[in-house]
């Protein structure tokens, strides 16, 4: 290895410290052990061995690796790829193809991006078969025959993750970065990913940044307001406000119950909360309960109720007609459902306007959480609710499983194995701080939306006693969708452009679910699209679409305005927390607190 004197000999002193480094793994993984041995509940069934075991086995099952037509093809191009590595190293019959400088491999990938997984020809053998093997199975489910469209796109998914798991450097031994490194520190860097792994075994989660590093209401969701109102579901949050006048009509915004509320509050330079006060609004913010046993009876019919209970406090506490409102992601798909059972009601009028952020109300497009809801994995979902709410670690593996390799294997090699310390990044904490969901609502929303897409079907589906239909919404609505949106691809947002009937805004934003939608202005970063025509499509949308460098945020504060641009002072019940109205407590409230 670089660095290193092959030819030294181990001094006493050093095989001493070798054999305290082996001691010390072996005591902390039979401490573990021990523990689980005391409450085999301990680990979680997503830890288990035999459940991914199982998966790779009845993955196999279904590929032709077994044939010998395969077999033989895979050999031959494998050994012919071998040839032309080793040529690079002046190595068999194409060595005097070797050039000097680094070898220019046929495999490209991000993982074996540093030199040293081509600084010998032995890691370069094994990182370059890896790719091609990878390469391989994908391209022979692409190939197989008699598969349904949703079936070969649920085994290509399965496939990617086998092989994500499968990588050379996901293992000590053949990564040479890794080997390096524990010669370097002495076997130390494995003393300490083993307190990493232990560490998260013990929380039944994988970490992606220090726990320690963010404290609520005093690094993260530090906007200053007040708790005006709550239920046994959620509690309602008004931020104190930072201008004079504040627009007539107030802002409710309604987040996704999968995860925390303040990822529109994360910090002053990143927080939408924060920078929609000192626009002149007046902020509301729902907080939802995260749930536990006492909520095993909550269903779809109750947050749309909320969102309704949530409206008319506000517009009750401040005497208003009518509200703004924000639906983010499931949150969006609610608000949808909402907005028709008020037009249905003729209650249409207590919603000025409605912005969905990377929400989804058709689902035929719905991307690759497609993949977990047929009846074999409803059933093992519900299996995993036995007190009638689902862990909300199970549902942060799902989405981790989604980019494996950025958002799995890249920890487990820099945290398990370089033994390297976490990073204090607050989007990245707020990722790891999962909410539990309602076992009976998740299962309805899986089976009822995901895969059968009943909310689009006129009158198919009824809340709180009413037919819904989206094709009656005339609330004028703003729609953003995250170009590289992976949870809720931009093509199945823009989907919601068939049913709405009132008059729509539709952006199309730079990065993902997250990135883009908190990206304030001051950031300078990524980019959104604007098409003042009438596309039909969202392809006809980016064919015609102009580009915006920069935040939509200010696109959207002037959208807001021309709905309705009057103003009033911001006092009375307009600043919480003043005379006879001290509210529950300050924000960010305990709800958002309950683990």
């Amino acid at each position: 290895m670089a660095g290193t004197d092959g030819n030294a000999a181990m001094s006493a002193q050093d095989m001493q410290h070798w054999a305290e480094v082996g001691t010390k793994l072996q005591g902390m993984w039979l401490q573990y052990q021990q523990e689980r041995m005391g409450d085999p509940q301990a680990m979680m069934p997503f830890f288990d061995p035999a459940r991914w075991m199982s998966v790779a086995e009845s993955w196999y099952r279904q590929m032709p690796l077994a044939q010998a037509e395969q077999q033989k093809a895979l050999w031959e191009q494998g050994f012919a790829l071998w040839q032309d590595v080793l040529g690079q190293y002046g190595i068999g019959p194409k060595s005097a193809e070797a050039q000097d400088g680094e070898p220019d491999l046929p495999l490209k990938d991000k993982r074996f991006a540093d030199p040293r997984w081509r600084a010998h020809p032995a890691f370069a053998l094994i990182h370059q078969t890896y790719l091609f093997l990878a390469e391989q199975a994908l391209a022979m489910v692409d190939n197989m025959d008699g598969l349904t469209p949703d079936k070969r796109e649920q085994l290509r998914f399965t496939t990617r993750a086998i092989t994500e798991a499968a990588s050379p450097a996901n293992f000590p031994m053949t990564n040479p970065v890794v080997l390096e490194r524990t010669l370097e520190t002495r076997g130390e860097n494995l003393v300490k990913g083993m307190e990493h792994l232990l560490a998260d075994l013990r929380r039944g989660q994988l970490s992606h940044t220090d726990a320690d590093a963010f404290t609520l209401g005093e690094n993260i969701a530090t906007t200053p307001g007040k708790v005006v109102y709550e239920t046994d579901l959620f509690q309602l949050i008004q931020y104190s406000p930072t201008t004079d006048t504040v627009l007539e009509t107030p802002l409710v915004i309604f987040p996704p119950w999968i995860n925390r509320f303040y990822i529109l509050d994360l910090n002053e330079k990143k927080s939408f909360v924060r920078w929609a006060v000192a626009q002149g609004v007046t902020v509301f913010m729902v907080s939802w309960k995260s749930a536990d046993a006492s909520m095993k009876d909550v269903v779809w019919d109750d947050y749309v109720r909320a969102q309704i209970d949530a409206i008319d406090h506000v517009r009750e506490r401040l005497d208003v007609e009518a509200v703004n409102a924000i639906g983010y992601c499931v949150a969006g798909t609610t608000l949808a459902a909402t907005l028709a059972l008020l037009h249905r009601r003729g209650e249409q009028d207590k919603v000025r306007s409605a912005t969905f952020f990377t929400a989804q109300v058709d689902f035929e497009q719905a991307g690759e959480l497609l993949h977990f809801v047929d009846d074999q994995q409803l059933a093992a979902i519900q299996a995993l609710s036995p007190e009638g709410y689902l862990d909300g670690r199970y549902m942060a593996a799902t989405f981790n499983l989604l980019r494996g390799t950025d958002l799995i294997w890249n920890y487990v090699v820099n945290n398990y194995m370089l033994g390297e310390d976490y990073p204090a990044f607050d989007l990245l904490h707020w990722n790891g701080d999962v909410t539990n969901l309602p076992a009976q609502w998740h299962q309805d929303y899986l089976r009822d939306l995901y895969r059968d897409n009943r909310l689009v079907d006129k009158d198919r589906m009824e809340v709180d006693g009413t037919k819904v239909d989206l094709g009656i919404v005339e609330t004028p609505t703003y729609v953003q969708a995250g170009r590289e949106d992976h949870i809720a691809p931009a093509a199945s947002v823009w989907k919601i452009t068939d049913h709405f009937k009132g008059p729509l805004r539709f952006v199309l934003a730079g990065s993902g679910h997250i990135a883009g939608v908190v990206n304030p202005p001051d950031s300078g970063k990524y980019q959104y699209w604007i098409n003042e025509g009438d596309p039909a499509s969202l392809e006809e949308f980016v064919a015609g679409a102009t580009e915006h460098k920069g935040s939509w945020w200010p696109d959207w504060i002037e959208w807001l305005r021309d709905q309705d641009g009057r103003t009033v002072p911001a006092k009375g019940k307009r600043a919480p927390g003043g005379k006879n109205d001290a509210g529950i407590e300050d924000a960010p409230g305990r709800y958002v607190m309950t683990r």
